[in-house]
């Protein structure tokens, strides 16, 4: 078997060999770490390192299935962990000069629980500085780039983690979302992204007191995220926001024959790009050719839903950067130093109004979604950006028009209003620039398994989204 064929192969897949003895976790991390080596300079999809502990946890784990032992969840597979959580004795660095020198000195719930379960963590993936924009690049770690296409981004902020999937560096990797931050490079690299709903997945403070923040699992395909999801979730007695009774997904659904599917193509006010749009109408043509009805809704939603969302992120996430403005100023990016300077501007008054805006769209969000099973709308509304886009100095234009460039390209940040709404990003195509492009299966507050379930029913239409030569990137 190749290096790609093993970098490539599902989670599920990798563990079902190494049970029969098939495949070694020595093998499959041997051929990753090399596969990691060489998309180091064309992707740049890791920070941290950690190739030869990785090495000695393979050998451990392929001695364990040589013996018949009992193994985890995960025991085996590389796990590529986004560089903010942490692991005690290693360096995180928030993609930040500030922190390049920060050795952890506990082990985020999360990153315990991965590695409890026999998860490998060989490498930290990249994010932008402080995880506060929708592309990947930091003065520290420089650009991480699509494998699909270099030139565009890989999403962020979770980006490196979707990068290093999309180009075979991590078998499994680990996400938050704040505004996006999966379901953007899930979207991008055409990988599977999870937003939970708030609460079912611990985080650090003080952001998991942050109901806009998630953490969550990516993967390339749907069975192998619910397999990290179901390891990821669970209370914790770190975290006070987390809920009981841990919920266990099951790894195979009924069809959705018979189901009700709303869509809206722009939630009321986002410019759409038409690419996004033509792989979004077709994704919708194979739930219907599965059995589900699928129907165009008006959400009632405005324009103003983009700013209230992004006022609300500058007042709590701004406010939490602003500390840093008079010593480390300096240190900072541009985009990161901006997102500071607006959050220092954000009063108590501002905060409240983006209440109100959330409590009206969930008025009219809440009823739809008892009339149907889940609602479904595109990802991002463009397929992506330059690898190197600034959103404090770079402009969006969508159908000739300009919209926010934070994230007025993207259609994520409603649905971390929406906190306790679940949301699996699934690709829906790919564009004539070679990026691919994502859908958002939504799903009612915490019914986590109908947007699996969907999302399940789509991919076994779609087929292996990496399954073969012709559907992974060419580098």
């Amino acid at each position: 078997m190749s290096d790609l064929e093993l970098c490539y192969m599902p989670a599920h897949e990798a563990l079902r060999r190494f049970k029969t003895r098939d495949l070694s976790p020595v093998e499959l991390m041997e051929a990753t770490i090399r596969r990691a080596e060489a998309m180091k300079s064309p992707v740049n999809a890791l920070t941290y390192t950690h190739f030869d502990e990785a090495m000695d946890r393979a050998r451990r784990a392929e001695a364990k299935y040589a013996k018949g032992a009992r193994t985890g969840a995960l025991e085996g597979l590389p796990v590529g962990i986004k560089d903010e959580s942490e692991i005690k004795g290693k360096p995180t660095s928030l993609g930040s000069l500030i922190h390049k020198d920060h050795v952890a000195d506990r082990t985020s719930t999360m990153n315990a629980r991965i590695m409890a379960a026999g998860g490998i963590v060989h490498a930290r993936t990249s994010t932008p500085e402080f995880c506060c924009s929708g592309v990947t690049w930091s003065r520290l770690w420089g650009v991480t780039r699509n494998p699909w296409n270099p030139d565009f981004t890989c999403g962020g902020s979770s980006g490196g983690a979707a990068a290093s999937l999309g180009s075979g560096t991590s078998t499994l990797a680990t996400g938050s979302d704040i505004g996006g931050s999966i379901r953007i490079p899930a979207s991008l690299c055409g990988v599977v992204g999870y937003k939970p709903p708030y609460g079912r997945n611990p985080d650090d403070p003080p952001f998991n007191l942050d109901f806009f923040c998630h953490t969550g699992p990516m993967a390339r395909t749907v069975r192998d995220t619910i397999l990290l999801q179901n390891v990821m979730a669970g209370p914790s007695p770190h975290d006070i926001t987390t809920l009981r009774p841990k919920l266990r997904l099951p790894l195979d659904y009924k069809p959705i024959k018979g189901w009700k599917i709303a869509f809206s193509m722009d939630l009321g006010g986002f410019q759409v790009d038409p690419e996004v749009q033509k792989n979004t109408l077709a994704a919708l043509d194979v739930f219907r050719s599965l059995g589900a009805t699928v129907e165009e809704i008006d959400l009632g939603w405005k324009p103003n839903v983009l700013d209230a969302g992004l006022d609300y992120l500058q007042h709590i996430f701004g406010g939490y950067l602003s500390r840093l403005l008079k010593e480390h100023g300096d240190k900072m990016t541009t985009y990161a130093r901006h997102f500071a300077e607006q959050g220092r501007k954000s009063k108590a008054a501002d905060y409240v109004g983006t209440l109100e805006v959330i409590g009206d769209m969930y008025m009219t969000l809440g009823p739809i979604l008892e009339r149907y099973n889940v609602l479904i709308c595109p990802t991002t509304a463009l397929p992506a950006v330059p690898a190197d886009f600034d959103q404090s100095t770079g402009t969006v234009e969508i159908n000739g028009k300009q919209v926010n460039p934070m994230l007025g390209w993207a259609m994520t940040t409603p649905f971390n209003m929406m906190s306790r709404c679940p949301v699996l990003s699934v690709p829906s195509g790919r564009a004539s620039n070679g990026v691919p492009t994502g859908i958002q299966i939504v799903g009612r507050t915490y019914c986590d398994a109908d947007v699996f379930r969907a999302g399940m029913a789509f991919e076994s239409v779609q087929g292996p989204w990496y399954g073969n030569a012709a559907s992974r990137p060419s580098l």
